[in-house]
C-alpha cells in the first residue's frame, strides 16, 4: 500500500499519492501513487523506495495544472481533460447544466450535474453525500493537479464511485507571487482573475504559514440563443505549521452562477438553426446557484510508524431552476410545478489511521471512519402567471411542493499493503457503505397526499490488486472489486407518469469490475494500457426526460468491457506528446424498453471510441505552439438506439509567447478551435421524451489570453 504521511523535514518531492492521500482526501482507501508537484508530501511505502505513477496497481491518470493552464481559456475542466482514457468529459455549451462527465460509462445518463463519479477538491466532496456532484466550484486558474482514478479500486470511495477524480490546488511556497489572468474569446466570453500564492518560513518550524488564494469572474454571451451566464468564484487555502510533527489547514470556496439554459433540440431544429432556443425563449429558462463551503484539516505523524489525519467540512447550497414545462400538466393537483427552488445544507468528517510495519513481511494497514450528511428544503412553484386568461412563463407562481429531505451515511473501512516479495504487492480493501434517506411531505392538498417516507441502503464494498514489477521500468497488475450507487435525491425527486412522491422504488445498483493492466517507463514518457469489464445489476438509467424534468428506473442487468490505452512523452526536452484511445463497448444484457426489446442495446450517452492526441513544442520561455486533436464516435440518444449524435473529429492550434524580465513574467497566447468549422453534437439528453437530445457545439471559434505575475524577491 502506499501511504501518505507529512514530512516535516524533508520538502521537496515530485509525487503525491492518489489513494492514500487520506489526509487531504475524505473516503481515501485507494493504493495509488501519481506525479505531481507537492513540496509537502512524499510518499513511503512498506519498502524502503519511493514510488511514482508507474508503481500504481490501478488505471490512474494524472494532469498537472500548469499543463491545464498552458495557452487554454482556464473555465471548463473538458478544455484540458481529454488525454485522460475512460474520460468522457462534454462541455454542453449550458452553464445551467454544468459539464456532461462519464467515466468507463459511469454517470452517461445525468442530464444535468455529475452522478456516478465522485469529485473532491482540496479533500472536499464536490459530490453529494447521495452521489450528486457538480464541477462549477473547481478553479482551474489555482489547480495543482487533477488526478483521475478509474476501475475496481474507486469503490472503496463508497456509494456512486465508478471513477474518482480528485482536485489539488497549489499549496503556497517562497516567494510570494501575485498573477494577473484574462482570456477573451468568441461569443462575448470573458474571464479574468487574480491569484496570490506565497508562505512565511519554510514550512518546516512551528509558526511557518502557507496560502494560496485566487478569484476569477467569467461572463459569456453563449454560442447559442437564451445561454448566457456569469460565474464568480473564489478559493482559499491557508496552512500552518503547529509543531513538528503536525499541521493544520483551512480550505475555503465559494462560487455564484447566473445561466440561461437553451435546452436540447430536436433533429431537424438541430439541422435548421444550431444556435437557437425555443424553449428557453419561450419559458425563460434560467438556473442560479450559491454555494459557500469550509473544511479545517488535520494532520499529526503520531511516531515513525503512525499517522493520524482528521477531515472536516461544512457547507450550503442555493438553487432556483425554471424549467420549460407547459402549463396544462401544472394544472393537475400532484404536478410539482415548473420551478425549483431549493437549499441545501451539508457537512462530514472522516478520520484516518495509518500504520506501518511489519507481520512476516513489510504490511500497512490503514484504517478509518467516515461519516457525510445533508438535508435539503425542496419547494415547487408553478412557472407561469395568468394574464387575461394566458400564461406567463419564467414567473414563479403558486407553491405546488414544499419537503424537507434528509442524507446521511457512515462508512467504516479498512485497507491493507503486503510486500510479498521484491516484485510483488497485495493489495486488499473493504468498506462498509449505509446510506440513509428520510423525506417529510409538508405540502398535502386535495388529490396530492403525504408523500412522506424512508428508506436505506447498505452494501460491502471489497476490492484487491496484486502487482508484479517485471522491471523497474515495466509494472503488469491485476484487480477486481465490487461498488454500488444509490439513487440520487434527484433521481428519487420524480416518479414516472407525474405521479407525486419520491420515487422510493428505485433500487441501489451493484457493479462487479474486473481489470489488468501494464506500464512501462518509455524514456522520458509512461505507456499505460487496461483491459477491463464490469458488470451491473438494477443499472439506474433515464425513464423519461421533458422540460428539464427526468424521472429515472432499474434497467436490470448491462455490460461495460473495453480496453484504454494511453502515452504521455516529452521529446528533446522542449517537444511534448500525449496520445489516448479508448474502446467501450456499454450494452443492456436485459430489455428495459417499454414497447420493444433493448436486449444487446448500447447504452444511450457513451461513445464506443474516443481518441485524443496533442504535440507541441513548449519551451519554459520565448515562442511555443501546438495542436490537438479529438476525436469521438457516434453517441447513441436512447435506449431504443433509434437516434443518435454523429460522430466527430476537431482539431485546435495554440501559439505563444513566455517571457521573464527580473522578477515579472508574462505570457500571452492566442488559440482556435473547431478549426475546420466542424458541425457537430457536442452531449445529447438521454432519453428525452419530445426527442430534443441534442445540444450543438459551436463551430470554428477563436481566443486571446494574457498573464502576468510578480515575484516579491
Amino acid at each position: 500500500m502506499f501511504h501518505l504521511v507529512r514530512p516535516f523535514h524533508n520538502r521537496p518531492l515530485l509525487m503525491k499519492i492518489f489513494s492514500a492521500r487520506m489526509a487531504t482526501l475524505p473516503l481515501l482507501m485507494v493504493p495509488v501513487v501519481v506525479l505531481a508537484a507537492d513540496e509537502q508530501t512524499m510518499i513511503v511505502s512498506a519498502s524502503p523506495q519511493t514510488l511514482s505513477e508507474l508503481d500504481t496497481p490501478a488505471a490512474v491518470s494524472v494532469v498537472n495544472g500548469e499543463d491545464m493552464r498552458h495557452a487554454a481559456p482556464r473555465i471548463n475542466l473538458s478544455e484540458s481533460l481529454g488525454s485522460v482514457p475512460g474520460l468522457q468529459i462534454q462541455n454542453r455549451q449550458n452553464y445551467a447544466q454544468d459539464l456532461q462527465l462519464s467515466m468507463r460509462g459511469f454517470g452517461a445518463r445525468s442530464t444535468f450535474g455529475v452522478r456516478g463519479i465522485r469529485l473532491y477538491v482540496d479533500g472536499i466532496p464536490a459530490t453529494m453525500p447521495d452521489g450528486q456532484g457538480q464541477t462549477s466550484n473547481i478553479d482551474l486558474n489555482s489547480v495543482e493537479s487533477v488526478e483521475v482514478l478509474r476501475g475496481p479500486f474507486s469503490a472503496l470511495y463508497g456509494n456512486a464511485s465508478g471513477g474518482v477524480i480528485n482536485m489539488t490546488t497549489e499549496t503556497g511556497r517562497q516567494p510570494t507571487t501575485i498573477e494577473a489572468s484574462s482570456y477573451y474569446g468568441s461569443y462575448g466570453s470573458w474571464r479574468y482573475g487574480m491569484k496570490a500564492t506565497g508562505a512565511m518560513g519554510d514550512g518546516t518550524q512551528p509558526g511557518d504559514v502557507d496560502y494560496t488564494v485566487s478569484t476569477t469572474r467569467f461572463i459569456t454571451q453563449g454560442y447559442r440563443d437564451h445561454s448566457a451566464a456569469r460565474k464568480n468564484l473564489a478559493n482559499a487555502k491557508l496552512g500552518v505549521r503547529i509543531d513538528d510533527v503536525s499541521k493544520l489547514s483551512l480550505i475555503f470556496n465559494s462560487v455564484d452562477i447566473k445561466a440561461n439554459d437553451p435546452g436540447g433540440l430536436d433533429y431537424q431544429e438541430w439541422q435548421n438553426n444550431p444556435r437557437q432556443s425555443p424553449r428557453g425563449d419561450q419559458y425563460n429558462t434560467r438556473k442560479t446557484i450559491k454555494q459557500t463551503q469550509a473544511g479545517l484539516r488535520y494532520e499529526r505523524q503520531m511516531s515513525e510508524q503512525d499517522d493520524l489525519s482528521v477531515m472536516m467540512y461544512a457547507g450550503e447550497r442555493e438553487m432556483t431552476q425554471y424549467q420549460s414545462i407547459p402549463f396544462q400538466p401544472q394544472l393537475r393537483d400532484t404536478h410539482s410545478g415548473g420551478v425549483i427552488d431549493m437549499q441545501r445544507h451539508y457537512q462530514g468528517i472522516d478520520t484516518r489511521w495509518t500504520h506501518r510495519g511489519e507481520l512476516l513481511v513489510p504490511v500497512t494497514f490503514t484504517g478509518g471512519l467516515n461519516y457525510e450528511n445533508m438535508s435539503e428544503d425542496r419547494r415547487g412553484y408553478e412557472n407561469f402567471v395568468m394574464n387575461n386568461g394566458v400564461p406567463d412563463y419564467g414567473v414563479k407562481g403558486a407553491k405546488r411542493r414544499d419537503e424537507r429531505n434528509l442524507m446521511w451515511n457512515v462508512d467504516p473501512y479498512l485497507q491493507t499493503s503486503w510486500q510479498l516479495t521484491q516484485k510483488l504487492t497485495l493489495d486488499a480493501g473493504l468498506r462498509y457503505s449505509s446510506v440513509w434517506f428520510d423525506s417529510n411531505d409538508h405540502y398535502v392538498q386535495g388529490n396530492n397526499g403525504d408523500d412522506s417516507g424512508d428508506t436505506s441502503y447498505h452494501k460491502w464494498l471489497p476490492a484487491s490488486s496484486l502487482k508484479y514489477a517485471v522491471t523497474d521500468a515495466w509494472n503488469l497488475y491485476a484487480a477486481a472489486g465490487r461498488g454500488f450507487e444509490t439513487p440520487t435525491i434527484n433521481e428519487l425527486s420524480y416518479r414516472s407518469g407525474n405521479q407525486s412522491g419520491l420515487n422510493f422504488g428505485l433500487k441501489p445498483s451493484t457493479s462487479d469490475t474486473w481489470e489488468i493492466g501494464s506500464k512501462t517507463r518509455v524514456g522520458n514518457g509512461l505507456l499505460t494500457a487496461a483491459l477491463f469489464r464490469t458488470d451491473t445489476d438494477n443499472e439506474i438509467v433515464v425513464d423519461a426526460s421533458s422540460g428539464g424534468r427526468t424521472s429515472y428506473k432499474n434497467a436490470g442487468k448491462t455490460r461495460r468491457q473495453g480496453v484504454e490505452l494511453s502515452l504521455d512523452q516529452q521529446f528533446a526536452e522542449n517537444w511534448k506528446l500525449k496520445m489516448a484511445w479508448t474502446y467501450l463497448d456499454a450494452t443492456y444484457r436485459t430489455n428495459v424498453c417499454g414497447d420493444g426489446n433493448c436486449n444487446g442495446n448500447r447504452m444511450p450517452g457513451i461513445a464506443r471510441n474516443m481518441g485524443y492526441a496533442s504535440f507541441g513544442w513548449q519551451p519554459e520561455e520565448g515562442w511555443y505552439a501546438g495542436s490537438d486533436v479529438r476525436y469521438m464516435s457516434d453517441i447513441m440518444a436512447d435506449d431504443e438506439n433509434s437516434a443518435k449524435a454523429p460522430s466527430y473529429t476537431v482539431v485546435g492550434l495554440n501559439t505563444g509567447y513566455k517571457l521573464n524580465y527580473g522578477n515579472w513574467g508574462m505570457d500571452l497566447f492566442g488559440r482556435i478551435d473547431n478549426l475546420f468549422d466542424k458541425e457537430y453534437v457536442g452531449s445529447v439528453i438521454v432519453n428525452e421524451s419530445n426527442g430534443r437530445y441534442y445540444e450543438p457545439a459551436p463551430g470554428r471559434n477563436y481566443g486571446v489570453g494574457l498573464s502576468v505575475s510578480y515575484r516579491f524577491e
